[in-house]
């Protein structure tokens, strides 16, 4: 495993690559923590900023062109910008039903499967862990 394939990339895939890391592993926090309290609501504006710039930095990435330098994974982004503060709002508003199944579905969607699809053969994940 080396970092060198990710930061040798142009300077939006690191920043994302990173910021989507550090809110996967936030995320595992928030969901094994106690919800509702002081630590929940810090690290989950903490969770938010990173996950506004893994959707935010992605629209610089264009490894994948469909569509001129675009790709369905822009769409995720668009998305994820959407519905992560109408998630903030839910709470604030104590429908914690829709800001939880809003959260779980940004994090099951633009994290784990969206991740998984950076580790297929090609991609800069793959080469970090599998090398080249």
């Amino acid at each position: 495993m080396t970092l060198a394939p990710l930061l040798d990339a142009a300077p939006a895939i690191p920043v994302h690559a990173f910021a989507a890391m550090a809110a996967f592993a936030l995320g595992l926090v928030q969901f094994a923590a106690p919800k509702g309290t002081l630590p929940h609501r810090t690290v989950g504006w903490i969770w938010v900023g990173l996950m506004a710039v893994v959707a935010a930095s992605s629209f610089w990435i264009h490894e994948i062109r469909l569509l001129g330098p675009w790709s369905p994974i822009h769409l995720l982004s668009i998305f994820t910008l959407i519905v992560l503060p109408i998630a903030v709002w839910r709470a604030r508003r104590h429908r914690i039903a829709d800001h939880r199944r809003i959260m779980t579905m940004i994090f099951v969607g633009a994290l784990v499967i969206a991740g998984l699809f950076t580790f297929l053969p090609g991609r800069i994940m793959h080469a970090v862990v599998f090398g080249h």
